[in-house]
């Protein structure tokens, strides 16, 4: 910290960098975005820098930082409206549609597991039950989105993080009787978008080789493109959503017109062959998707499916095509013909 003090980068770069991952997931709790966690991430950081004289030591280093990724955060959104899912905007789609213009509809994005951090553990709070600690599932992150950012900011704080109301009302220079209140009306609100089952927003842990197996017959009917082995394997009342565009997908029937339509060689709306290569994001069973077209040689990216699978069978499929996720996930844009 001395050294810091002093103007020395690589000694602030070795007090900060220890938090990143954990801020990271912060703001993207925060913000629904993994891009512009990203982005606060650094502008933490750079503010930390520039204000690190005025770093008295009165808190830990770690809450000083939450302190200053969390006002980052509200700062942008400030005025912004909430990151949604299709579902969220339209009703279910019909199959037998083409598909509509991409919009530029601020979405929720998916975090790759294989930067997800846990934070320090603190002591149980057993009023604070609303959420589970940890959790980044997208039913959560898209139930959190209908509260104003403050109240958002607290309830993370205080629900999943564990923070005291003390040093929450601390870190957002505010009352602790403020907190209390902003608390309540976020649990209320909270209860009112979350799904009526705790299973549909809880954490998961790793998946378990039953999981595992659904993921592996599933990605394996996919590129066959077999149809009945999809349908086989999707639940009576699945939902899809396919974000950017704002369509969804209500309904075994429905998701299997739909495949069925993109499936078919001789139509316009032929998507092409797909190979499939596992992953993991939002603590979730996940599937990077490739497609190779008419004409084409390799596959490439297509998208980014975060699964729900229950009793065996895929309740939820969040596809999203978004190429410039690929990297983040430390996947190619393109697959050669022998990889497999």
């Amino acid at each position: 910290m001395a050294a810091a003090r002093t103007g020395d980068e690589s000694a602030f770069a070795a007090l900060v960098e220890r938090h990143r991952g954990e801020l990271r997931v912060h703001c993207y709790r925060m913000l629904g975005s993994f891009d512009e966690a990203e982005d606060l991430v650094q502008e933490t950081f750079l503010r930390a820098w520039k204000n690190l004289r005025g770093f008295e030591g009165r808190s830990t280093l770690r809450a000083w930082l939450y302190r200053i990724a969390t006002n980052a955060c509200l700062d942008v959104l400030d005025g912004r409206a909430r990151r949604v899912l299709p579902h969220h905007l339209t009703p279910p789609s019909d199959p037998s549609v083409g598909l509509p213009p991409r919009t530029d509809i601020p979405w929720l994005q998916p975090f790759p597991d294989r930067l997800w951090e846990p934070v320090e553990p603190s002591e149980a709070q057993p009023d604070s039950a609303v959420v589970a600690k940890e959790t980044i599932e997208l039913a959560f992150l898209a139930a959190i989105q209908h509260l104003p950012p403050r109240q958002r900011a607290v309830l993370i704080l205080r629900d999943v993080l564990g923070w005291p109301a003390k040093e929450t009302a601390a870190l957002l220079e505010s009352s602790v009787a403020s907190v209390n209140s902003a608390l309540q009306r976020a649990r209320t609100t909270l209860k009112e978008h979350l799904p009526e089952r705790r299973l549909d927003w809880a954490p998961s842990a790793e998946p378990t080789e039953r999981e595992r197996a659904v993921l592996r017959r599933y990605m394996d009917a996919m590129e066959r493109a077999d149809l009945a082995a999809v349908a086989d394997l999707l639940a009576e009342d699945v939902r899809t959503t396919m974000p950017p565009w704002p369509m969804w997908f209500q309904g075994r029937d429905a998701v299997v017109a739909a495949l069925a339509a993109s499936w078919n060689a001789d139509s316009p709306g032929y998507v092409g062959r797909f190979r499939m290569v596992p992953t993991r994001a939002n603590l979730r069973p996940a599937v990077a998707a490739y497609v190779r077209g008419h004409g084409d040689r390799d596959h490439r990216a297509f998208a980014i499916s975060v699964l729900r699978i229950e009793d065996d069978r895929i309740a939820e499929a969040t596809a999203f095509h978004d190429l410039s996720l690929f990297p983040a996930f430390a996947l190619p844009t393109v697959l050669a013909p022998e990889h497999r």
